[in-house]
């Protein structure tokens, strides 16, 4: 195959992606909490072109998808070569599942919600140490959040009122204003958390 062959091949190639990359770039960039200057310094693409991307009004070659791809630490060719009516199964290892860490450091929210759906739905794993506590700013008017406790004893305080949970039981609340979960007593705290973006326009 000739230079000016494989160019044409590769610039095809980054046409036919570039439909749905924009969505995927921005979807995986809010999954890691990256701003665009961040993804612009760890993937050596400029912040102007990550945003041209996003916003598909340009058609990037397949070297900075490479590059986008290892920033973000996933196949974002495979990804969007699959056909999404499909039959698939997706596996992510402990290893590549994206963890948040609390200020205090003892509260960690894994997050293995589909990236997909990060707009407007995410799914942690949330695993806390005596003592710990998750503060978290306002998200979205209109966002819930849903917390399932498996082992320990939580508090969750939304803008001063606050309620516990043990084992087996479960809190929704607001979370479209500042709010907390702490941990009570000396056990440690396993929960499920789900939190729905825009979930309703609450009054």
């Amino acid at each position: 195959m000739s230079g000016s062959d494989k160019r044409g091949e590769l610039d095809a190639g980054a046409v036919a992606l570039s439909g749905q990359l924009g969505k995927t770039v921005q979807r995986l960039r809010k999954a890691y909490n990256l701003s665009l200057s961040e993804l612009a310094e760890q993937s050596g693409v400029a912040k102007s072109i990550i945003s041209q991307i996003e916003r598909n009004e340009t058609n990037p070659t397949l070297a900075t998808i490479w590059r986008l791809s290892q920033a973000l630490d996933v196949s974002i060719e495979r990804v969007l070569g699959s056909s999404e009516d499909e039959p698939f199964i997706e596996k992510t290892t402990r290893v590549d599942t994206p963890v948040i860490i609390s200020d205090d450091g003892k509260c960690r929210l894994a997050v293995v919600g589909w990236l997909k759906t990060v707009e407007w739905l995410q799914w942690y794993d949330f695993r806390a140490e005596p003592g710990g506590v998750l503060e978290s700013d306002a998200h979205q008017r209109g966002s819930v959040e849903c917390l399932s406790i498996l082992a320990g004893v939580v508090e969750v305080d939304v803008a001063g009122v606050r309620e516990r949970a043990e084992p087996g039981e479960t809190l929704r609340y607001r979370c479209d204003r500042q709010h907390a979960i702490r941990v009570v007593g000396d056990e440690p705290v396993h929960a499920t958390m789900v939190c729905f973006m825009k979930a309703a326009l609450m009054e």
